[in-house]
C-alpha cells in the first residue's frame, strides 16, 4: 500500500519552483513586480546569459530589515495581504512563495537596508542552504541576484531555451511592466549593454510609444473611457498600422501585464471590419475596474484573470476602441505624418489631444459638409447624388479638370485631376497631392452606409426557415445557447432546445439567409465556450456586410468620370473611419508640396 508522507521542505519549495520559476523570465517578474510593490522609484536590472547565469534588479524602495529578510525567505510570508480580504488584491503579488521558489533552484542574494537605517544587512540562499547572513553596504533599497538558475536541477535546465530565447522573454517581461508603470524609471543591460532605459514620470502614451513603437505616436490614438466604474486608457494603432502577429498587443488589468483570451478577443472584435484575417493590431490598453469584480488569483503566473461580468468587460472594450477609431476620422498611418497634411489631418503631431482634433475636422467641415464625427446616414442626400452614377456603365473621361468650378482649398482631399491605371484617382488638394484607391475608399463607404442604415431592424430581422433545422452539439454548448435564446432572438436567430444534445433553429437574421445555418449555430456555441457571450453573431453580419460592400463597390479598372470622381472624395471626407478599407489597408495618401520638391531637387 502507497504510505501518504510530508514532503520535506526543500523538495516543497522546489515542486512550488516548477509553477512560479520556471524559466529566467518567471523569476525575473516576480523579483521586479516585488520592487515595483515596495514603492520603487527606478528599478535597475542586469541579465547575462539571457537570465540563465545571472539576474540581478536593484531598486530604491522601502528596503527590508534583516529579520524582514529572513521571513521574506519563507513560504507564505507577504507584505502585500493586510487583511484576510484575498479578492480585495491591490498589489502585483502576494503568495509569498517566489522568494523560496527561487533559493530553491539558485544561488539567491538579497541585499536591503531601509532608508532609516545606518546599514544594509546580506543573506545569501545556496539551493535552499544559508551561505552567508551578515551586514552589508549599500544605499537604501534593495539588490537581489540570482545566479546559476537551475544549476544542480539538470532535468529542468536542459529544458530552457537558448540564451536568446530567454533573453527575449524576459525583455517582453520588463517591457509590459514598464509600460504598465510610466511614474517608475527602467534600465535593463545585458551581457553589458544597454537594452532598455525609460525615465519616471512620463505620460502613458510616451512611454507606450517609446517601448512599443515610435510610430504610434502619429499612427495611434489615445483612449480614456469609463463606464460604471471601470475605465479603459491606453493607445490604439490605427487599422493600417498593423503587424503579422499578435505580439504587438498589450493588455493589463488594474496595472497587472495579462494574457487573457477574453480581452484578446474583444480587441479582435473591435477591429473586425477593418483588419484582413491574418492582420493584427498594435496597442496598449489598461483595464481598471474595482478589485472586487476580479479575481487574479486563477493562475499561477497571474497572467489570467476571470471577469465577475465578462460580457460587460467585453462591450465595454470593444465600444471605447470602436468609438476611439471612428473619432480618427480618415487618418491613416501609411499617409505622411500630420506635420506634412496642413490643417486637415490632427492639428498637433501627437495624438494625446483627440479634442483638438475633432474642433479642427468640425470647423474645416462646418462650410461645406457635415461633422466628420456624422454618421453616414447624415450624408444620405450626397451618397444617392452620386451613387447610379458609379455603379451605373461608365460615361468616360470627356470631362476636364480644369472645367470644374471647385477651389481645392474648400476640400481637405482635393479636386480629382484624373484617374491613373483605371485604379487610383489623382486629386491636388490646397497643400499637395492626394492619391485614392478608387475600390478601396468605395468598399469603406458602402460598409459604412450599410451598417449606419441596416445594422439595426433591417439586418437583425428574423427570415423565418420554411422547415427548422436541427443542430446536435454536446449537452455543454447546448446549455450556454440556451441561457442565451433571448439575446440571439433579439439579433435575429430563434433557436430553441430540442432534447439534451440538439438545439432547433426557426429563424435566422435575414443577411445570414442563405448561409449555414449548422455552422452558424456551432460557431456561436464556440464562441459562448470561448467567450462566455454570444458576440460572435454580431461580428459575423459585420463580414457579411463587409462582403457585400467588397461586391457592391468599384472596381479596380473602372474608368471614372471626373464628376464621380469628385463625388467620392467628397463622401470620404464625411464617412468615418474611410482612412482605410474593411481589410485594414490604407485608401488614401497624400504627397506634400515639399515632398514633390524634393523629388525633383528643388528643395
Amino acid at each position: 500500500m502507497p504510505i501518504i508522507r510530508r514532503l520535506p521542505e526543500d523538495l516543497v519549495n522546489r515542486i512550488a519552483a516548477g509553477e512560479v520559476v520556471e524559466r529566467p523570465a518567471a523569476a525575473l517578474k516576480e523579483l521586479v513586480e516585488n520592487a515595483i510593490d515596495a514603492d520603487a522609484d527606478s528599478i535597475a536590472i542586469k541579465l547575462v546569459s539571457g537570465g540563465l547565469d545571472l539576474i540581478e534588479i536593484t531598486d530604491d524602495g522601502c528596503g527590508m530589515r534583516p529579520d524582514e529578510i529572513a521571513l521574506a525567505l519563507e513560504r507564505h510570508a507577504t507584505s502585500k495581504l493586510p487583511d484576510e480580504h484575498i479578492e480585495r488584491v491591490s498589489t502585483l503579488g502576494f503568495r509569498g512563495e517566489a522568494l523560496p521558489s527561487i533559493g530553491s533552484v539558485a544561488k539567491l542574494t538579497i541585499e536591503s537596508r531601509p532608508h532609516d537605517a545606518d546599514a544594509g544587512w546580506r543573506r545569501v540562499i545556496d539551493h535552499g542552504i544559508v551561505r552567508d547572513d551578515q551586514p552589508a553596504a549599500l544605499p537604501p533599497g534593495t539588490r537581489i541576484r540570482v545566479e546559476q538558475l537551475f544549476a544542480q536541477v539538470p532535468a529542468r535546465r536542459k529544458f530552457l531555451r537558448s540564451a536568446r530565447s530567454e533573453y527575449a522573454a524576459c525583455l517582453d517581461i520588463v517591457r509590459r511592466l514598464a509600460m504598465a508603470r510610466p511614474d517608475i524609471g527602467f534600465t535593463l543591460e545585458h551581457d553589458g549593454k544597454r537594452k532598455l532605459a525609460v525615465q519616471p514620470g512620463e505620460t502613458l502614451a510616451n512611454r507606450v510609444s517609446r517601448i512599443i513603437a515610435r510610430e504610434l505616436a502619429d499612427d495611434g490614438v489615445v483612449i480614456d473611457a469609463q463606464r460604471e466604474g471601470a475605465r479603459l486608457t491606453g493607445v490604439a494603432g490605427l487599422p493600417t498600422f498593423n503587424r503579422g502577429i499578435a505580439d504587438h498587443q498589450y493588455l493589463f488589468v488594474n496595472g497587472r501585464p495579462v494574457k487573457d483570451r477574453l480581452l484578446i478577443g474583444a480587441v479582435r472584435g473591435a477591429y473586425s471590419d477593418m483588419l484582413a484575417r491574418d492582420r493584427h493590431a498594435v496597442l496598449a490598453l489598461f483595464l481598471e475596474v474595482p478589485a472586487e469584480d476580479v479575481d487574479v488569483n486563477v493562475h499561477p503566473a497571474k497572467t489570467e484573470v476571470r471577469f465577475r461580468d465578462p460580457a460587460f468587460v467585453r462591450g465595454f472594450l470593444v465600444g471605447a476602441l470602436r468609438h476611439a477609431l471612428e473619432a480618427s476620422g480618415q487618418r491613416s498611418a501609411q499617409s505622411p505624418s500630420a506635420s506634412a497634411m496642413g490643417n486637415w489631418q490632427t492639428g498637433p503631431a501627437d495624438p494625446v489631444e483627440p479634442a483638438a482634433q475633432t474642433g479642427a475636422l468640425q470647423s474645416l467641415f462646418a462650410r461645406q459638409h457635415a461633422a466628420p464625427t456624422a454618421r453616414v446616414s447624415e450624408a444620405g442626400q450626397v451618397w444617392r447624388g452620386y451613387e447610379e452614377q458609379i455603379m451605373a456603365a461608365p460615361s468616360g473621361r470627356a470631362e476636364m479638370a480644369e472645367q470644374l468650378p471647385q477651389d481645392a482649398q474648400e476640400y481637405p482631399l482635393g479636386i480629382a485631376r484624373g484617374q491613373v491605371a483605371e485604379t487610383y484617382i489623382v486629386a491636388e488638394a490646397a497643400d499637395g497631392l492626394v492619391i485614392v484607391d478608387q475600390h478601396a475608399a468605395h468598399e469603406r463607404l458602402v460598409l459604412e452606409r450599410l451598417k449606419a442604415a441596416g445594422t439595426g431592424e433591417a439586418v437583425a430581422r428574423a427570415q423565418a426557415l420554411l422547415m427548422p433545422e436541427v443542430v446536435e452539439l454536446d449537452e455543454p454548448a447546448c446549455d450556454r445557447l440556451e441561457a442565451q435564446t433571448q439575446k440571439l432572438g433579439e439579433l435575429g436567430l430563434g433557436i430553441e432546445r430540442f432534447g439534451p444534445d440538439a438545439m432547433l433553429v426557426r429563424s435566422v437574421p435575414q443577411a445570414l439567409g442563405k448561409g449555414d445555418v449548422h455552422a452558424l449555430v456551432r460557431d456561436i456555441a464556440d464562441d459562448l465556450a470561448k467567450h462566455g457571450e454570444a458576440l460572435l453573431l454580431g461580428e459575423r453580419l459585420e463580414l457579411v456586410l463587409a462582403t457585400m460592400a467588397c461586391h457592391g463597390s468599384v472596381r479596380a479598372g473602372r474608368t471614372l468620370s471626373v464628376a464621380e470622381m469628385n463625388a467620392l472624395l467628397r463622401e470620404m471626407e464625411v464617412t468615418p473611419r474611410s482612412g482605410q478599407c474593411n481589410h485594414g489597408r490604407p485608401t488614401w495618401v497624400k504627397l506634400a508640396h515639399e515632398d514633390i520638391e524634393k523629388l525633383f531637387g528643388r528643395k
